[in-house]
């Protein structure tokens, strides 16, 4: 496929929640649906180092058993790893962007940090640096953030979600703080019905509706920003449209 010079580039980064493990369809794959519908052959590119998803067995992201194996490789790209955070994305982002050419970044990251590696103060400052370090690889990129969604910890955790809350303020404030013209940021909106319950398949990584739901948000934020591909298509998710 001959992808035009002016179609964009998106790259997704997160955790476990984007990498998703041996069997997952992943919300990767529901975006590849929603780009493949609304800008068409051609019209964009997924971009990435990895392509794997995360194998329990071997704790490591080398399994290539996606549920849909017909999910085709270019669009299995992404920058995700599976224990990874902002603490670990930032360091590594610029060379990233560098090296694939992503302009759109669809990001879902935080709650790893939050949960082993930093405090929410320390969390907002890595993602801040991640944003400088992608606009040193490409002055205008776009990036869009979905916030922190609190799983299961949290409703028996007080402390902990907390901290969730905090760092979604402090992520409100960098986005405020850094946006611009020539390199936009958005804030995605938490999930239309997201329910940790039912929408993930332990309480934290989200199962086939949770998956659709995580794409929708990130779709239809950058279709009322940006005009950008177009609204999440009630037939591709079939748990919206009940």
């Amino acid at each position: 496929m001959t992808v035009r010079a002016d179609a964009p580039r998106f790259l997704f980064v997160g955790d476990s929640m984007t990498v998703g493990r041996a069997g997952d369809f992943t919300w990767r794959h529901r975006m590849w649906q929603h780009l493949e519908a609304t800008l068409g052959e051609g019209g964009y590119a997924i971009v990435g180092p990895r392509t794997g998803l995360y194998d329990p067995e071997a704790d490591a992201p080398v399994s290539t058993a996606y549920a849909d194996p017909s999910f085709p490789a270019p669009a299995r790209r992404h920058l995700a790893g599976w224990g990874e955070g902002w603490l670990h994305m930032a360091p590594v982002i610029e060379e990233a962007v560098t090296r694939s050419g992503a302009d759109v970044l669809l990001v879902s990251l935080g709650l790893i940090d939050l949960g082993f590696y930093t405090d929410s103060d320390q969390t907002a400052v890595n993602a801040r640096a991640f944003i400088s370090a992608a606009r040193a690889a490409n002055p205008r990129v776009r990036l869009v953030l979905l916030p922190v969604i609190p799983n299961v910890r949290a409703e028996s955790d007080a402390p902990f979600a907390d901290s969730c809350a905090r760092f979604n303020a402090l992520l409100a404030e960098a986005v405020a703080d850094l946006d611009t013209p020539a390199s936009p940021l958005l804030l995605a909106a938490h999930p239309s019905g997201y329910d940790i319950h039912t929408d993930t398949y332990d309480g934290t990584h989200p199962g086939p509706s949770g998956e659709h739901k995580l794409a929708a948000t990130f779709a239809e934020t950058m279709h009322r920003a940006w005009s950008l591909g177009g609204p999440y298509a009630p037939e591709l998710v079939p748990e919206l449209a009940l």
